[in-house]
């Protein structure tokens, strides 16, 4: 293996650089180790980096990694996103549609232009939890409280969501130990939603993020939410749209499906933009 690996930057959920998610893709870096991909993901120091490989599985495009500064992630929305976007650019995977293999599974995500749409895994909701403590460790109270139930759902990946009032978004001040400390997924979607759109801020402590401006995994499982708590149709699907990173300066756009049946959630997907922003090489550790 050579010494140094090319890498390319892209900004996700968002139709200009210097905005929505970035994320680094680094080339040809299948015989690397997990402790060289770690500190390499270190390095850029952004909410994620991935490593695009040869597929396992027959059934996969490709097989890809994803690191945040801190951990291996089983699946992450932007990074898959991204990824599949830059791999199509760069010749190595041809056709308006993919499967990814991660550690959530097989997944398949389309290609259309600047568009890519993923679809999650298999949706999850927890139970009914006291939101009290989810309000303290953002810095809100009872009174900034939406009023439907902090839940942990996911579709690939769990987050709580908490549902505020539109005022109390931006007012929140994140205690990342008082997230860690709420659930083993230290992981919280603070959001406002009315008529098809909210707007969402997501403290990602549990995989070392303090916050995220853009985040795929989280508008899934937010689908999810919606349709545990009523709040979408309990059959047919469903459109939705986040904005997120407002508050960081990184503006950023998803726009979601979700589908239920009987009143639960089938299956989520995501939508987003992808912006090409810098490229080199790195060292191998």
């Amino acid at each position: 293996m050579t010494d140094r690996l090319a890498y390319q930057v892209v900004d996700v959920f968002t139709d200009r650089a210097f905005a929505g998610n970035p994320l680094a893709v680094v080339l040809d870096g299948g015989e690397l180790t997990t402790e060289q991909m770690q500190a390499i993901a270190r390095e850029f120091n952004l909410s994620e980096t991935t490593f695009p490989m040869a597929a396992e599985s027959a059934e996969a495009s490709y097989r890809l990694r994803i690191f945040t500064p801190s951990t291996e992630l089983p699946f992450a929305g932007h990074p898959s996103i991204g990824s599949a976007w830059l791999m199509r650019e760069l010749g190595r995977v041809s056709g308006g549609r993919v499967v990814q293999e991660c550690g959530a599974g097989l997944l398949p995500l389309t290609l259309d232009g600047d568009r890519v749409t993923l679809t999650g895994g298999t949706p999850s909701i927890g139970p009914v939890l006291d939101e009290a403590a989810a309000l303290r460790a953002v810095g809100l109270d009872a009174s900034d409280f939406a009023g439907d139930s902090l839940r942990w759902a996911g579709a690939g990946l769990e987050f709580g969501y908490l549902h505020v009032k539109p005022d109390a978004v931006a007012r929140c001040v994140p205690d990342a130990a008082a997230i860690g400390r709420l659930h083993e997924m230290a992981q919280l979607s603070v959001f406002s939603y009315a008529d098809g759109r909210a707007h969402a801020r997501v403290f990602a402590a549990g995989a070392g993020v303090a916050e995220d401006p853009a985040t795929g995994s989280a508008a899934l499982g937010l689908g999810v939410w919606l349709v545990a708590s009523g709040l979408v149709a309990a059959d047919g699907e469903t459109p939705y749209l986040i904005e997120q990173g407002l508050e960081m300066g990184r503006p950023s756009r998803l726009e979601c499906v979700v589908a239920a049946r009987a009143g639960e959630a089938v299956s989520a997907r995501v939508t987003g933009q992808v912006v090409a922003v810098a490229e080199g090489t790195i060292r191998v550790p």
